[in-house]
């Protein structure tokens, strides 16, 4: 639905993004605001996330039938909004700002400055100017989009992004300023560094920059560490502690009350996680879903156990992974094609296979496809961060990946019987058929451009990971329209940057991003990409 005639109503429009979710443009981040805080009140029915963001909203819903029924009344509401908004303050101007130290040492800041004709201290005082209001948070935990960049430092990002950033890199981009409470990839440009922790899951709330909060930037020598922060003014007491959380400390945990099973792990392979169905509703603060990143294979493996399909389960990169059960169990294995034994006699994959006391399940490496899900009956029951099991590599929250001497506990959610018998192999074709629903930014590529782009094919690049897919093949053309405001993300979404080379993300993909949206994967082909390995090739086709 497309808002009609002149005004801000005429600047609304509500899309489809995806199978589950809908993206509502709006004139400005007012809107943007009011929209939010109107959805928050009433949400729709089956509504999982709200993600504000510079001009957009995201809704996502439980299921396509929900975001369907939902379309209509988000499209009333946002006209409302966008019409007659009650145009919240953008920031207590009473409050004392959060005080951010930075070494102005980043590596585009001569770059900015031949952008802007300013020399570089210039480019510094400019930004150290301020003061800045946090608009709304997303990409990553603890990152804010930060609004009162002077005019003259708003530059574009950077026509291919840098595959890591480092952790408290200071940047600008567009009419946007932040700093980076991780490293990540991104594509903005940075001016410097700040060490102040930005997000710790003990802290209530755990991001210390929140909408509305007034920020300042103060320099500091280039040899000097940056302090912590200031947080007079915002309720806060203590700034973050860096480090990592008792989730993460190394420390086996222990047994859930009323069990005493355990996996431990004598091999954990080349990368093995816990996984459950993720961390929904947290995006507006920058919490990506996270989760299997087959997600059909670890609900199967745990279909076929008996588990709840909330349940973790371990995700194994390329196989190589050694359990022992030490009280005995049943697992099931799905995913991947990887030879499997316990106690020396071969396991059938998508089979309940029961495992005696102290048995242990040994597997080789895959034959094909990338990440085999073990599920052993009554799940992996690790403690949850912020609600969830899942080990998110982008956001660094949750279980860190498993080494050798780990014991994990087994829990008991466990719903029914386990079934013991064989489920069809999945099909693997070559190349891998990628089924591509229509994006929300068809207007930022040629005409057809997703014609034209389903009838390539192209390679995994080595740069994939849980984060994204990265594709090496034809270049797709875009319209030279400036700078796409940052909106949300969802997963399977394949994004263009300058390059033309297409990134297809995937279960940890950032919660917000710049480039627009050609297309988004269906949740099968989502499951098909999390199997490809580098080099496989890939034939991107229309979904419908």
């Amino acid at each position: 639905m497309n808002g009609e005639g002149t005004g801000p109503a005429a600047a609304v429009r509500v899309v489809p993004y995806g199978e589950d979710a809908l993206l509502v443009d709006l004139p400005d981040l007012a809107a943007v605001r009011a929209l939010d805080a109107a959805l928050r009140a009433g949400p729709p029915a089956g509504t999982v996330d709200l993600v504000p963001a510079a001009r957009t909203l995201l809704v996502r819903c439980a299921s396509p039938a929900q975001a369907t029924a939902a379309r209509a009344d988000v499209a009333e509401r946002a006209a409302r909004a966008a019409a007659g908004a009650d145009r919240a303050a953008s920031g207590d101007d009473d409050a004392e700002p959060v005080l951010l130290p930075v070494r102005y040492d980043g590596a585009d800041l001569a770059e900015v400055a031949r952008l802007t004709g300013l020399d570089e201290d210039e480019v510094v005082r400019r930004h150290a100017g301020g003061p800045y209001t946090v608009a709304f948070g997303g990409f990553v935990p603890g990152f804010a989009y930060l609004t009162g960049l002077d005019p003259a430092l708003h530059v574009p990002r950077r026509p291919t992004p840098r595959e890591r950033v480092p952790r408290g890199a200071v940047a600008v981009a567009g009419e946007f300023a932040a700093v980076y409470p991780r490293a990540t990839p991104g594509g903005w440009m940075l001016l410097g560094t700040c060490d102040v922790p930005l997000f710790d899951v003990d802290r209530d709330p755990p991001a210390l920059l929140r909408p509305g909060t007034r920020v300042r930037f103060v320099p500091v020598a280039a040899d000097r560490p940056t302090a912590p922060a200031a947080t007079t003014g915002l309720g806060a007491s203590a700034p973050a502690r860096p480090g990592p959380s008792p989730a993460r400390d190394g420390a086996p945990p222990h047994p859930p009350a009323g069990s005493s099973a355990v996996l431990e792990v004598l091999a954990p392979g080349v990368l093995t996680l816990v996984q459950d169905r993720g961390r929904p509703g947290l995006a507006a603060v920058g919490v990506g879903r996270s989760g299997a990143a087959d997600a059909g294979a670890l609900r199967l493996a745990n279909r076929l156990v008996g588990n709840g399909p909330g349940a973790a389960g371990l995700e194994v990169l390329l196989g190589g992974v050694e359990l022992r059960l030490p009280a005995g169990g049943v697992v099931a294995l799905a995913g991947a094609e990887v030879p499997a034994w316990v106690d020396d006699v071969p396991v059938a994959p998508h089979t309940a296979t029961r495992v005696r006391p102290g048995g242990v399940l040994r597997t080789g490496h895959a034959v094909r496809g990338l990440r085999l899900y073990v599920a052993v009956r009554g799940g992996v029951a690790v403690p949850a961060v912020l609600g969830s099991r899942a080990s998110d590599r982008l956001a660094d929250l949750g279980p860190a990946p498993l080494a050798a001497g780990d014991v994990l506990p087994v829990g008991t959610d466990v719903v029914a019987a386990a079934q013991p018998w064989p489920e069809p192999p999945r099909a693997w074709s070559d190349p891998a058929v990628l089924r591509v629903l229509p994006g929300p930014r068809p207007d930022w590529f040629p005409a057809g451009a997703l014609a034209a782009v389903s009838g390539t094919v192209g390679r995994v690049t080595p740069a994939s990971d849980r984060v994204a897919l990265r594709l090496d093949g034809p270049v797709v053309p875009r319209l030279d329209r400036g700078e796409l405001p940052s909106e949300p993300l969802v997963p399977g979404a394949v994004q263009v940057p300058p390059d033309g080379r297409p990134v297809v993300f995937g279960a940890d993909h950032p919660v917000t991003g710049g480039y627009p949206v050609l297309g988004v994967l269906d949740a099968r082909s989502r499951d098909v990409a999390a199997q490809l390995r580098p080099g496989d090739a890939v034939l991107l086709s229309p979904a419908g």
